[in-house]
Order: C-alpha cells, then sequence, then structure tokens
C-alpha cells in the first residue's frame, strides 16, 4: 500500500514551497497535497493520546515507537491545537509564512498506520485531526522554529470544519 505515513523528523532547514516541503511527498495527490493541502500540521500534544489508544487497541509495546511524523504530517507543532485555529489564520514563522485551510480528514491508511481498525473512526470522535496550510509566502523552516499565529476572518474554526465533515461518519 502506497503512503505517506512513517515521515522521519528532520534538522536544519527545509525549503517550503507552494506545493509544500523540499523531499516530502504526498501518497494520493486526489486526497492530499495541492496548493490548499500544501503543508499537514499536527499537534505534538496528541501523540500521548495515540499511544495510549495503540495500547488499548492490543499494539505491542514493543512496537510502540512514534516519532513526530507518524501520523502522516510534514509539520509537527508544538502548542497549537484544532481548537486554537480558524480557516484563514495565518502561522508566521522566521522565513515562510502559512495559512490554515482545513482540517484532515481520517481515511482507511491511517487505521494500517496506527496498527489498529478503529483509528479513522477514533480520529473522527476525538477531532485531533491537524490541519492543512496553503504556503502563503514560501522560505524555509527549521526544527523548533518558534511561530506566531496572526488570526485571519475567524468565521470558521478548524473543530466546527471537522465536525460538518465528520457528522456523517458520527451517526
Amino acid at each position: 500500500m502506497l503512503t505517506a505515513h512513517g515521515k522521519q523528523p528532520v534538522s536544519g532547514s527545509v525549503a517550503v514551497m507552494p506545493l509544500g516541503l523540499l523531499g516530502d511527498e504526498q501518497a494520493d495527490l486526489s486526497v492530499h497535497g495541492g496548493l490548499e493541502k500544501a503543508v499537514y500540521a499536527y499537534p505534538a500534544e496528541h501523540y500521548a493520546f495515540w499511544k495510549n489508544a495503540r495500547c488499548e487497541a492490543g499494539v505491542s509495546p514493543l512496537d510502540d515507537h512514534l516519532p513526530c511524523g507518524s501520523l502522516g504530517e510534514n509539520l509537527t507543532l508544538q502548542g497549537l491545537l484544532e481548537a486554537d485555529v480558524w480557516a484563514g489564520d495565518v502561522l508566521k514563522f522566521a522565513n515562510c509564512q502559512l495559512k490554515v485551510t482545513l482540517p484532515r480528514e481520517p481515511c482507511y491508511k491511517f487505521n494500517a498506520a496506527m496498527g489498529f481498525a478503529r483509528a479513522s473512526k477514533l480520529m473522527a470522535h476525538s477531532g485531533f485531526c491537524g490541519f492543512y496550510l496553503s504556503v502563503q509566502t514560501p522560505g524555509t523552516l527549521r526544527a523548533g522554529e518558534r511561530f506566531e499565529l496572526v488570526p485571519g476572518r475567524r468565521s470558521v474554526s478548524i473543530p466546527q470544519l471537522f465536525a460538518a465533515k465528520m457528522s456523517k461518519h458520527l451517526r
């Protein structure tokens, strides 16, 4: 199965271009990637939740190492949860700017990546989906780099968008 899950953390500077990070790949461009989904950001704070979920689902503790990138994201953020961002907000880094666009929707490949069959449904219920970013200003990013959240129009939040998309799955 072709997948972009299991990305590896990088050190140093990475080029950020209109379609994403240099050297990054999306496996299925019909649903991932493109200008509106150039970068997939995921909160580091949710990793403990997924480690626990994997344990409860019977994933072997010997296979429970989840490094940043394991959820398919190419940008792991610290200190910014889905509830804190709205479509149109901008993450301003020292050398680039990324605009919040959409929540990520879970797919069947997420189940395989997490090692248990109900992972996608658990993402739908938890709202721990992360969010896509478009590249507003190309440049570079560095691991551990700080950013500023610049509020946009604040008309629809990532949790609101995600709930609307997931309503059909949660019945």
